[in-house]
């Protein structure tokens, strides 16, 4: 099992894990496949909050992806034009079985020092 560490605003964090947010939408898709996202909440946060399994994986134009995820995006459409701008292509990861951690998590339990900018794969077994 594959899974990837994402760095998320706290805001869209709240998002994912109160279930208004059914997307992660990123610039570029993982080379490899990932069945999991470990979900790290930036500043002022700084700490892995939980988890979601990856229930599928949309490539297409921005305004394919906008069309297919709009109603669960948990994002407006300026947010989303203003983050795909001069782009012609969008990722999108489908959420699903979302777990909010009890205990937030730190990076150096995963062997990480700094977040990622984007994302880091993180073995599991």
């Amino acid at each position: 099992m594959c899974s990837i560490l994402l760095s998320i605003n706290p805001n869209h964090v709240e998002n994912i894990l109160n279930g208004t947010k059914k997307y992660e939408f990123r610039k570029k898709a993982c080379k490899r496949h990932v069945d999991k996202i470990l979900i790290y909440s930036t500043t002022p946060i700084m700490r892995v909050v939980g988890e979601a399994e990856i229930e599928d994986v949309l490539i297409d134009n921005p305004e394919m992806i906008w069309m297919k995820t709009e109603k669960r995006s948990g994002i407006d459409k300026a947010f989303f034009d203003q983050y795909y701008a001069d782009k012609d292509q969008a990722v999108a990861y489908k959420l699903k079985n979302v777990k909010k951690y009890r205990e937030p998590r730190e990076l150096k339990d995963y062997g990480i020092s700094n977040a990622p900018q984007s994302f880091q794969y993180i073995e599991e077994a």
